[in-house]
């Protein structure tokens, strides 16, 4: 090769090495063996260019310090370049060290972390942001602290498309039980769904409710809506807004701290419901995977003892008992709910009715005496075998609702001159999700660490709001699975005994052979290498003794 062929190889290596760095960043190749395939950009992330008429610009905004401390940012950093990777330009994005710009960056809302350090066996505390700011045109979206890539994708996408768009995402709420407040009693589900860009709207029972709103949490309420206010709900029904009803069919006492339970006097909401086709029941379901309930336990001689058991009236909703053709119960991770009640459909015309998820083939109902206290066991189990079998837990209602109030007189309100407005001539389609627990939304959840009861319903609020593709990407999330959950004994059994071979006899057995066979290895390469050294003085020793031989 001459002198010219290699500098002109050596010239175009170069630029073929140049060229290649910059498409690397439209080129991605990604292993991804989860079953949820929950490291995959999705289809509709992948297609969200063709939604955005005008730049959408990314800025993520990441402390250096913080890359030194934990491997997150990386890993955000990454998808995010992947993620714009896919929009043909149409989404950029830019990484900054806050350092320089601090007050524009709290100004805009990026909440900063405290992280410990060590350097040079000295620890201190350094504040750090890892946060991203979202802007199109002349609107913007914040997600303040961003440390994990689990919701990541969801928040973008849904960000983004709110942003295009131009829609707000807005929730209402009602709590209907009197004795519970929005700000109090519901504060890990108020963070999660403003977390999420929701615009949450608290609206008092019987307060007039915007026809645009495009969902509405009904919370409880089954002694405390009175007809007015159920009025005001059936009535946004027939307009087509969508409604999540979280009801219980029995009252438990959570307020003192008795747990006592007893038949609630229904002021109309639980009939309403059953016009809709379905009906949560005034019974309370138990199951065999039942979670752990502490509590105090007073002895004989007057001291107190705190006790953890298992308890069937907590259940713990398996992922495996979501009906997997339900977008909203689609990869389902599971609920934890406290003294249910089960549900029962009654499919009407015009309605596409589906349970959502259920108990194990080992769950059972509590029908008659309402016992509750964790103290004596078996009188939990009174009614089991009578009533031992699946139970529905939670239904989704799809379709034109018939009115509650049809062919009825207005409600009136005592001392009020405002009077209701009119039902529409015609039900629009509307969306229902009906689950028989109310306590499952509530910070009760803090007791069991149930992250995916507020997953559960920031999905219903999506479903609710029509935007199922949105519902698939929160649901590709990762999941694992624990050997706990596992109800049936066979199973079980089988699944214990599986992970006790692996374990105790196969590794440590493929560990051994493994050993062995190096060592087999090892010895027969030291011995033909000794063969190898001593071939050459054998040699030379023989040509030795030859040649007096030949001089003779």
């Amino acid at each position: 090769m001459t002198k010219r062929q290699t500098t002109i190889i050596t010239i175009l290596s170069i630029i073929a090495f140049i060229l290649a760095l910059m498409v690397s960043g439209n080129l991605w190749v990604r292993l991804d063996l989860t079953k949820n395939k929950a490291y995959t950009i999705s289809t509709v992330s992948r297609n969200l260019y063709k939604e955005i008429p005008d730049p959408v610009n990314i800025t993520y905004y990441l402390s250096n310090k913080l890359r030194t401390v934990v491997p997150y940012p990386g890993e955000i950093e990454d998808m995010l370049r992947e993620y714009t990777a896919y929009s043909r330009g149409k989404i950029r994005l830019t990484v900054r060290d806050p350092i320089k710009s601090l007050a524009q960056v709290e100004e805009m809302g990026l909440q900063p972390r405290q992280v410990q350090t060590v350097e040079q066996d000295q620890a201190s505390l350094v504040t750090v942001y890892s946060g991203i700011i979202i802007e199109y045109l002349d609107k913007v979206e914040i997600l303040p602290w961003v440390i994990s890539t689990d919701t990541l994708e969801y928040d973008l996408t849904s960000r983004i498309r709110s942003l295009v768009m131009d829609s707000e995402r807005r929730l209402g709420i009602i709590v209907g039980d009197s004795f519970r407040q929005w700000g109090e009693d519901f504060g890990y589900l108020n963070a999660t769904l403003s977390g999420a860009g929701y615009r949450v709207r608290v609206i008092s029972p019987g307060d007039e409710i915007p026809d645009n709103l495009p969902a509405l949490f009904v919370l409880g309420g089954v002694e405390d809506l009175d007809e007015w206010a159920l009025y005001r709900i059936d009535r946004y029904i027939q307009q087509g807004g969508k409604v999540l009803f979280a009801v219980k069919g029995i009252y438990i006492d959570t307020i003192y701290g008795t747990i006592n339970a007893r038949d609630q006097e229904d002021k109309g909401l639980l009939v309403m419901l059953t016009s809709y086709g379905v009906s949560v029941r005034p019974e309370l379901v138990l199951d065999r995977t039942a979670l752990t309930l502490q509590y105090q336990s007073r002895m004989p001689n007057g001291s107190v003892q705190y006790r953890i058991v298992r308890y069937p009236l907590w259940i713990g909703v398996l992922g495996d008992n979501g009906n997997k053709q339900h977008p909203l119960s689609a990869g389902f991770g599971g609920l934890d709910l406290y003294w249910s009640s089960p549900v029962e459909l009654h499919p009407l015309p015009n309605v596409k009715a589906t349970i959502l998820f259920t108990t194990t083939p080992e769950g059972w109902l509590m029908r008659n005496s309402f016992y509750t206290s964790p103290e004596v066991p078996y009188m939990l189990e009174m009614e089991a075998v009578e009533t031992r079998g699946v139970q529905n837990l939670g239904a989704a209602l799809s379709g034109n609702f018939p009115s509650f109030f049809r062919g009825a007189y207005k409600p009136v309100r005592e001392g009020s001159d405002e009077e209701l407005p009119d039902m529409p001539d015609y039900a629009s389609p509307s969306r229902i999700i009906v689950i028989g627990d109310t306590d499952f939304a509530t910070n009760i959840i803090n007791a069991t660490q149930a992250q995916h009861n507020l997953d559960f319903l920031l999905r219903a609020a999506d479903w609710l709001a029509s935007d199922d593709e949105i519902i698939g990407i929160r649901n590709r999330q990762p999941q694992t699975g624990r050997l706990d959950r596992i109800t049936d004994p066979s199973r079980r059994a089988a699944a214990t005994k599986f992970s006790q071979i692996l374990n105790v006899g196969l590794i440590p057995l493929f560990i051994i052979i493994a050993g062995l066979v190096l060592s087999s290895r090892r010895k027969l390469r030291a011995e033909r290498e000794g063969r190898a050294v001593l071939a050459p003085d054998d040699a030379q020793n023989n040509s030795v003794k030859e040649t007096p031989n030949d001089n003779v």
